[in-house]
């Protein structure tokens, strides 16, 4: 069985959530082509929700790794919603979906429910981690915190059971704010092993989450994988950041990075790949794509050398914290 520390040889993982139809409806051939990719350029940490389409993200994965040895790949997916044959409209991030009406629920029989549906579409018999899925202030507003109960007396006793029992290596939060990893580190009789943050350890955005998230998580020994290291496309110029439409500032502030990155022949993509994974606590990052050859880009980025004198920059007009560890030992 392949650990988690050799199938991320390269540190990059594969993030599903574009291969749901994120923002836009992805054609099969490209959504399987782009796995495919993933695979052939050694990838082997696949990270995937039932979130991600409805359920669609999961089956596009099954169907590509099912060929291969279950023993030589790794799979992170999530509970905290599962899948119904009751169709709904869809809007927002997968108004594209599959029209399969999806449930939030994060108690114990939701959470078997999702993991028994998770395994059939991803044609396994087991999971490697799982992570408890948005349950957090961005998705859930003020009554986050009675949702975080739920799950607390649900799904994170069902994964702890089932961590002890050996049916999953690892169980987190997989979450866009940093508070709810806070809180579920804290806990005595549940503590989680590895937690997806998404959005909150990147080049562009790392301060708050290294006051706290990050410092915890050294000293508790829980491991980070980072999710949306572009977040959610405007460090590559895109429209979009931390999953809603750019604001002027967040352009412009991508835009003097950018700058920067010219100046010493530093794409932002490398520059946001190595930034972090550069902390300790960071296992893995998974940037999310349905361009097969944006998988092999990302691969070489992370291998890019960048000068010190880059980083040094960056520190020096408030790009990147001066707490925040680098991808080079001095500065």
């Amino acid at each position: 069985m392949k650990s988690l520390e050799d199938a991320l040889k390269h540190r990059v993982g594969l993030g599903t959530a574009p291969l749901g139809n994120m923002f836009r409806a992805v054609p099969e051939d490209e959504a399987q082509t782009t796995i495919q990719t993933a695979w052939d350029q050694g990838v082997r940490y696949f990270d995937t929700a039932p979130f991600y389409g409805a359920g669609l993200a999961e089956m596009r994965l099954g169907e590509v790794l099912s060929h291969y040895d279950r023993d030589e790949y790794v799979i992170s997916t999530k509970v905290g919603r599962y899948i119904t044959e009751e169709t709904e409209e869809k809007e927002g991030l997968f108004e594209d979906a599959r029209d399969n009406k999806v449930i939030t629920d994060y108690t114990e029989d939701a959470t078997k429910r999702s993991i028994e549906q998770s395994l059939e579409r991803l044609k396994t018999d087991r999971l490697d981690m799982v992570f408890v899925h948005d349950v957090s202030p961005d998705f859930h507003g003020v009554d986050w915190t009675a949702k975080f109960e739920e799950a607390r007396k649900g799904a994170f006793r069902v994964l702890t059971q089932m961590r002890e029992e050996g049916v999953i290596r690892g169980w987190g939060l997989g979450v866009n704010t940093t508070e709810p990893i806070e809180l579920v580190m804290e806990l005595e009789e549940a503590r989680p092993d590895i937690c997806l943050s998404a959005t909150q350890y990147t080049l562009l955005n790392h301060d708050h989450a290294l006051e706290r998230m990050m410092k915890s998580a050294e000293e508790k020994d829980v491991d980070i994988v980072v999710g949306s290291p572009y977040n959610s496309g405007v460090l590559l110029g895109g429209d979009h950041y931390n999953y809603e439409k750019a604001g002027a500032d967040i352009i412009g502030r991508v835009n003097q990075l950018k700058e920067i990155g010219q100046k010493y022949d530093v794409p932002l993509k490398a520059a946001a790949l190595q930034f972090s994974t550069a902390h300790p606590a960071v296992k893995s990052v998974i940037p999310g794509s349905t361009r097969p050859d944006r998988i092999k880009e990302d691969l070489e980025m992370i291998q890019r050398d960048v000068p010190k004198e880059f980083w040094d920059e960056l520190v020096n007009r408030g790009f990147v914290s001066e707490h925040a560890p680098l991808p080079v030992h001095s500065r």
